[in-house]
């Protein structure tokens, strides 16, 4: 073999190392393909393996229940639930709205039954939020100062339940005004849309275009691409039907895309699931109700 035809073979062998290397190396393609490891704003939830949920949020929105599933108001809410999990037969725990908001965070109605100011019903109970330190976030969209204590404009603070309880310290500092971008490194994010916002007050159309906005931000965090926090998104009650049934969107990497679940949950459902995710006790109602933990694959 001459020189030049030695260093040919060189080259030709060398480029189909490299290119066998390359194969072994790159993530397999067409049917073989392995699944993937990164989240993306357009496949939020794809049973991704590795997630380790130290984060979770929720938002709340308002009274329409169950019937904007398929409603054409909300093309991006039921596009959401199409592409993660959705909880089929979940239902609130009473009207009007704050007892729900005190039993999503305490366990109980704490025998409120009413939409009074937090001047009459001061809770010195255990809580999400006092369990957890100062190691929460309410963003209460539209509120004018921190931990605000006063309904105005289209702030109400019967949902913030935050501002009920007399036994965080930190209220002022975690209890704040909703703004971008946000900050989710807190162990739990607790989202409040304003009276427009949340659909109580304006149509299903508005708080839905408000909804795509904020989860889009949401998705794009460097806690849900390390594939660190779960997102839920319900409403306070269903003032539509008698049966208080209502639909919770479960957004999370390890979700797998589509899944319905048909398992009756209530909202101490997702109290007892967010305890058991961030590793606390489980407080009163949530003791006994069903987790979303292995429905949903969280």
């Amino acid at each position: 073999m001459t020189l030049n035809s030695w260093r040919t073979f060189s080259r030709l062998t060398t480029f189909a190392l490299v290119a066998i290397l390359a194969m072994t190396l790159s993530p397999l393609t067409s049917s073989g393909a392995s699944p993937r490891t990164t989240t993306s704003v357009a496949k939020p939830c794809a049973k991704l393996a590795g997630a380790h949920y130290t984060h979770v949020v929720w938002i709340l929105l308002e009274n329409e229940g169950y019937g904007v599933i398929g409603s054409p108001s909300a093309p991006y809410f039921n596009s959401l639930s199409a592409r993660c999990g959705l909880a089929t037969n979940d239902m609130a725990t009473n009207h009007p709205s704050l007892p729900n908001y005190i039993a999503l965070t305490s366990g109980s109605a704490q025998g409120i039954v009413d939409d009074n100011e937090p001047s009459s019903h001061p809770l010195n109970v255990p809580n999400i939020f006092s369990q957890l330190s100062s190691n929460w976030r309410t963003y209460a969209e539209s509120m004018p100062t921190p931990c605000d204590r006063v309904t105005s404009g289209t702030y109400a603070a019967r949902h913030n339940p935050a501002v009920y309880y007399t036994n965080l310290p930190t209220c002022a500092r975690n209890d704040v005004a909703l703004r971008t971008p946000l900050n989710l490194s807190a162990a739990f994010t607790m989202i409040v849309p304003n009276v427009c916002n949340d659909m109580h007050s304006c149509p299903v159309a508005t708080g839905d275009a408000w909804l795509r906005k904020y989860v889009a931000l949401i998705l794009a965090s460097r806690q849900y691409r390390t594939k660190s926090l779960a997102l839920f998104i319900t409403f306070d009650e269903n003032t539509q039907s008698a049966s208080n049934q209502i639909p919770t969107i479960i957004v999370a990497p390890s979700v797998p895309a589509g899944i319905r679940v048909a398992t009756r949950f209530t909202h101490y459902s997702l109290l007892r699931t967010t305890e058991t995710l961030l590793h606390l006790p489980l407080l009163a109602g949530a003791r006994s109700a069903s987790s979303m933990v292995a429905a949903f694959h969280l």
